[in-house]
């Protein structure tokens, strides 16, 4: 190993190392025999070697270190408790000093007569009250400082900096007071910025920068430097591995930028798991969470846009205040606020991860899957104009408030959404949303909560029978685990939502349900031994009022030839079955009942509504626009014609139709667009083309 200048020079070549010689440069070459360690990073072998160094010393200010750490918020607690708190239980001396060509010098000059005689140089001013004016241009850092020297003042040597510079995390630990300057000057505009409200850095920076932050703020008297840290876990490969180059699968940022978007990519990160869970970069991960978001605002957006240009929609001072808009409008604005309410809330104790799920479960759930599909007739084609503003209004309001709340996770995504919906302002210059606590509605919230819960109930009853939702039905019973029932107009979007004519509510699920005994063999076997069948038999026999009653703790006997033996519980297994051809179904105290049974006017609503559904498909498929009037012919058996006849209205409202024609005659001689189909086992012809 070749030492040039007091420095080890590895694998140098020979040529070079003639030239040295002859210069008198080359100290000596030799082999060294030694064990050694390998560098983590690229599995090189390491050579350690004893070196001095300049210490501060940090382990006299331990107990006012932890006294410091202990009024700082760590996000996760247990890293600041633990990790940060076991390193500063166990803190040693701070090794300051470090042997680079450039960095922040160490500010001691040492006589090079008496090493013993040292000065500690505290800024520019006291340097030049040493070496005279340094002028506009002097460069502090290390190679120019060395230059700096002066008399030893106690014994007439020279005084020479020591060559070590600062370690770069004491730069770190230093920011807040250097980038005012301080102690020099600004020290109100110190006061007023410190300490900082939160940092964010990942995990490896306990001992760095965190630490740094801390000694140093610890040294000078001056509390805590920041209030709060986020501490930020590693991202893995897609396979949970950690990311290396030495195991090539480390992702160029760019390349995932340039792949998935940015904003897409922060949102995934965000929400996939809080800052200090571990998690995977996933490019099919990230592409999902982005479609279930991003796709779903845009989607809703386009809604908004395209009808709101029909009808020249802008919002005004006309548009209906919250308190007079549908029970819809009233609940989707109630969420809106509870959302932000929650985003606040969370957001304050620097939980980004479940303020912005509750974001994108407002956006998913209630505003796109509920509030849009609920209102869809009501912004083209309603009759009732000041309903109409209150749809859009509402849905305006909507779409603001998640430009807003979402602008500082997605800044490109909210700001595009803001100026589209506000004809240019950004959203990162508008005030972040606070919730208004006139509009919001605990009771209507609850309400509407338990009429989806109904909703989704109710389709699973509908889905184990096979009846699809278009096909109307006669009566739903429900069960609630309280007893208020919806009100009225909540109740009619859950007739709407299930397409029941009439809703039951019953006090409890025995008019519904039924309870059926099964034996247990395994117990009856050894009490009963030969007569195990007359047992199970007598049980099988039991009613559903004997069930219940020994449900509820009552003693009940059954009767095993001739003898009556008192029913124990291990003897059978009690289910549910539902009462005639019911379909039920329940879940944490509510219950559905739904009547499955069809009579022929159900049926002829049934296929009137699944010819509205060919129609419209029909209309996509033939490029008409929504606003396009049409005249349709349909054709098919005696049952189609007499859906047609009955329900005209009612297709013709749904379908922008003039005219609605049926009849033996062939609609395709006249028509633009044709579709041959099968509904419910009829076959059905129909078309169409713009009237006029």
């Amino acid at each position: 190993i070749p030492v040039v200048g007091g420095m080890f020079v590895k694998d140098a070549d020979p040529a070079l190392l003639d030239q040295l010689q002859e210069r008198g440069a080359l100290f000596r070459v030799e082999s060294v025999i030694h064990s050694y360690p390998h560098c983590w990073r690229c599995a090189s072998p390491l050579i350690y070697m004893a070196r001095d160094s300049w210490f501060a010393a940090t382990s006299g200010f331990r107990d006012r270190m932890l006294a410091t750490n202990r009024e700082i918020s760590w996000h996760p607690p247990e890293l600041g408790e633990r990790r940060f708190g076991d390193w500063l239980a166990n803190n040693v001396d701070w090794a300051l000093s470090r042997d680079r060509f450039w960095g922040t010098p160490l500010p001691v000059w040492v006589c090079d007569s008496d090493p013993s005689h040292l000065e500690w140089i505290g800024s520019i001013a006291e340097l030049e009250e040493k070496v005279g004016d340094l002028g506009e241009n002097f460069d502090p850092h290390r190679p120019y400082t060395d230059e700096l020297s002066w008399e030893c003042g106690e014994c007439g040597g020279a005084m020479r900096r020591h060559l070590s510079v600062l370690d770069v995390w004491f730069d770190s630990g230093a920011m807040p007071y250097a980038q005012w300057h301080w102690p020099y000057k600004n020290d109100e505009a110190l006061r007023d910025h410190f300490p900082a409200d939160f940092i964010c850095e990942a995990v490896d920076q306990t001992r760095g920068w965190f630490y740094s932050l801390v000694a140093i703020a610890t040294m000078l008297d001056m509390g805590p430097p920041f209030r709060n840290a986020i501490v930020s876990e590693m991202i893995l490969d897609a396979e949970g591995q950690k990311m290396s180059k030495s195991q090539g699968n480390v992702v160029n940022p760019w390349d995932a930028i340039s792949e998935s978007g940015i904003d897409p990519l922060r949102w995934y990160l965000i929400t996939v798991s809080n800052p200090w869970i571990t998690k995977r970069y996933d490019p099919v991960a990230v592409r999902e969470t982005s479609r279930k978001f991003f796709d779903t605002v845009m989607n809703t957006y386009r809604f908004f846009a395209l009808y709101g240009n029909v009808e020249e929609w802008a919002p005004g001072d006309g548009d209906p205040g919250p308190s007079d808009r549908t029970v819809l409008d009233r609940w989707l604005l109630s969420r809106l606020h509870r959302t932000v309410e929650v985003v606040g809330r969370e957001l304050d104790g620097y939980q980004l991860t479940p303020a912005y799920r509750a974001v994108a479960e407002f956006v998913n759930e209630d505003l796109s899957n509920w509030f849009v599909r609920r209102s869809r007739p009501r912004f083209w084609g309603n009759t009732d104009p000041r309903d109409a503003r209150a749809a859009f209004r509402t849905l305006w309001d909507a779409l603001l408030v998640v430009a807003r709340l979402t602008a500082p996770v997605t800044p490109f995504f909210a700001d595009w959404l803001h100026r589209s919906l506000t004809g240019g302002d950004s959203a990162h210059l508008a005030p972040f949303p606070s919730p208004d606590p006139d509009i919001l509605d605990r009771e209507l919230e609850r309400e509407m909560a338990t009429v989806r819960t109904l909703v989704s109930l109710g389709r699973a009853a509908r889905e184990e029978v096979r009846i699809r939702v278009r096909q109307p039905l006669r009566r739903l019973h429900v069960v609630l685990p309280g007893s208020h029932a919806p009100s009225p107009e909540l109740l009619a979007v859950l007739k709407d939502e299930l397409n029941v004519k009439e809703v039951v509510f019953l006090e409890s699920t025995h008019e519904i349900v039924r309870l059926v005994a099964r034996p247990n063999f395994r117990a009856l076997g050894p009490r009963f031994q030969k007569k195990s069948e007359s047992a199970a038999q007598a049980i099988r026999e039991l009613d559903d009022e004997a069930l219940r009653a020994f449900h509820s703790g009552e003693a009940i006997s059954i009767k095993v030839d001739g003898e009556h033996v008192g029913l124990e519980s291990d003897w059978l297994d009690v289910i549910e079955s539902a009462a005639g051809d019911l379909v039920v179904k329940s879940d944490d105290g509510h219950a559905v009942a739904l009547d499955p049974t069809l009579d022929p006017e159900l049926r002829t609503e049934g296929m009137a509504r699944e010819l509205v559904n060919r129609i419209q498909r029909l209309r996509k498929d033939a490029g008409l626009d929504i606003t396009d009037r049409i005249c349709i012919g349909i054709e098919g058996p005696a049952e189609v014609h007499e859906a047609v006849s009955r329900f005209e209205e009612l297709i013709a409202r749904e379908t922008l139709a003039l005219e609605v024609s049926g009849g033996p005659e062939d609609p395709a001689r006249e028509y633009e667009a044709v579709l041959e189909d099968e509904i419910d086992g009829s076959p059905v012809r129909v078309a169409l083309s713009r009237a006029g």
